[in-house]
């Protein structure tokens, strides 16, 4: 199916409403619109990328000399732009005539629209029509098919060239709606290929919408959490997800991002939630799991595994390996000949603020057993693992081990090493 045309947009109650009269560009009215914007911006065109129905309200024009309409309507012409529609009768009383002739002689469509309709109505609606075509009439097969949240969801996840107009009208198109002051969070799964986790997760957690859709290597969802809901949204989730996943089930959680931050920002939580599934199936744990469980993770708490292996392990691989060597080497020396578990204790007392009673609980050995193992660690490395100056290079060092030294496996001490199956949109790196 072809692009929706100027032709079409015209017919469209909204821009019917404004009473549009054709001054120029009659031959030009099958041109494909690619999006409808509003602009007051007059002194050039550089914001357009063609193909676009622009509306003006004039004001600008009222002022302006005749060789300066004249420009205005050049380099609308040279954009490619699909026609330009300006209102008349309140900020411009009447078309300026070098306006009309300028189109005329670009062959530019020029409507003037003689009622007062908000723009907002317009461009609304004829968005939200130029995606409804897109959409249906997409030439490329997808794996998705006439699955708009599907594609949608795949789109902000790859960060496909979109813009915010668009990627809220294809929300509103797949039924979400998130209120002002929402907040939006990410997540991935794998384990499953139904979203009925989804769903069961967005009921608990209570006045929660919802984006999410099943593609051959996890589940994918978008979630809106109410902006005036207390406490830690990410946290929320987590907790809902818990409660709802079978065990063997493995989710990913993104960071919280604002709804009116952007369409990169509801990309970005998407593509956190991805990057740190994979690492979730892939990297062995930091701390034993919950044995048949759920595994329940989230992009903060595997933040720094995500900043040691951005653009791929393989091409960070040297780099850290180095910085491990670097930092721990004595205690890998040490662990090669002797049967001890030094680096791991090290890491995982790290990780839980330099407190005895948690790490030896999560290692399951004695508060005794774990003040010798710190003894040794600290007389092999000839440091005070307690000096706060250390604290961030050796937590470093004993992550990126456990990310090139050790052998792949999965996140749990319960869990069979995997592999994040491929799916058919582009990884995130």
């Amino acid at each position: 199916m072809p692009a929706l045309t100027l032709r079409e947009i015209l017919a469209l109650d909204p821009v019917r409403a404004a009473e549009p009269e054709l001054l120029a560009g009659h031959t030009a009215l099958d041109r494909p619109v690619r999006w409808v914007h509003s602009s007051e911006v007059y002194e050039g065109a550089n914001f357009l990328d063609g193909g676009e129905l622009l509306l003006t309200n004039g004001f600008g024009l009222m002022d302006a000399d005749d060789e300066v309409r004249r420009r205005y309507v050049r380099e609308l012409a040279s954009r490619g732009v699909a026609g330009l529609a300006v209102e008349v009768g309140r900020s411009l009383p009447a078309m300026p005539a070098e306006v009309v002739d300028e189109a005329r002689r670009r062959e530019l469509p020029l409507l003037a629209m003689h009622r007062v309709v908000p723009f907002v109505r317009i461009t609304e609606a004829a968005n939200r029509a130029i995606v409804a075509r897109g959409l249906s009439g997409r030439s490329v097969v997808r794996p998705w098919g006439d699955d708009h949240t599907a594609a949608l969801l795949a789109d902000l996840a790859d960060r496909a060239a979109l813009n915010q107009p668009e990627v809220e009208a294809r929300a509103a198109l797949a039924g979400f709606h998130p209120g002002p002051g929402a907040r939006l969070v990410g997540v991935s799964l794998h384990g499953t290929r139904e979203v009925g986790t989804v769903d069961r997760a967005v009921r608990l957690l209570g006045g929660a919408g919802v984006l999410r859709a099943a593609f051959p290597g996890d589940v994918l969802a978008l979630l809106s959490l109410p902006g005036a809901r207390p406490g830690d949204p990410v946290k929320a989730v987590q907790e809902a997800f818990r409660t709802m996943s079978a065990p063997g089930l493995t989710v990913a959680v993104g960071h919280a991002v604002a709804e009116g931050s952007g369409w990169l920002r509801w990309s970005d939580t998407l593509r956190a939630a991805r990057t740190t599934l994979e690492l979730a199936l892939t990297v062995p744990a930091a701390e034993p799991g919950v044995p048949d469980g759920p595994l329940v993770t989230s992009s903060r708490a595997l933040a720094l595994e995500r900043e040691l292996t951005r653009g791929g392990l393989d091409a960070n691989r040297e780099r850290l390996s180095a910085l491990v060597h670097h930092t721990l080497g004595p205690l890998l020396t040490w662990e090669a000949s002797h049967s001890s578990d030094l680096v791991r204790t090290l890491e995982t007392h790290l990780r839980n603020g330099c407190s005895p009673t948690r790490t030896a609980a999560l290692l399951h050995i004695g508060r005794q057993s774990l003040y010798q193992r710190l003894e040794r660690i600290e007389t092999l490395l000839g440091l005070d693992i307690n000096d706060s100056d250390l604290l961030g290079e050796l937590l470093t060092a004993t992550c990126a081990h456990r990310l090139v030294e050790r052998p792949e496996g999965a996140r749990g001490t319960a869990r069979p090493a995997t592999t994040l199956p491929r799916t058919n949109y582009p990884r995130t790196a």
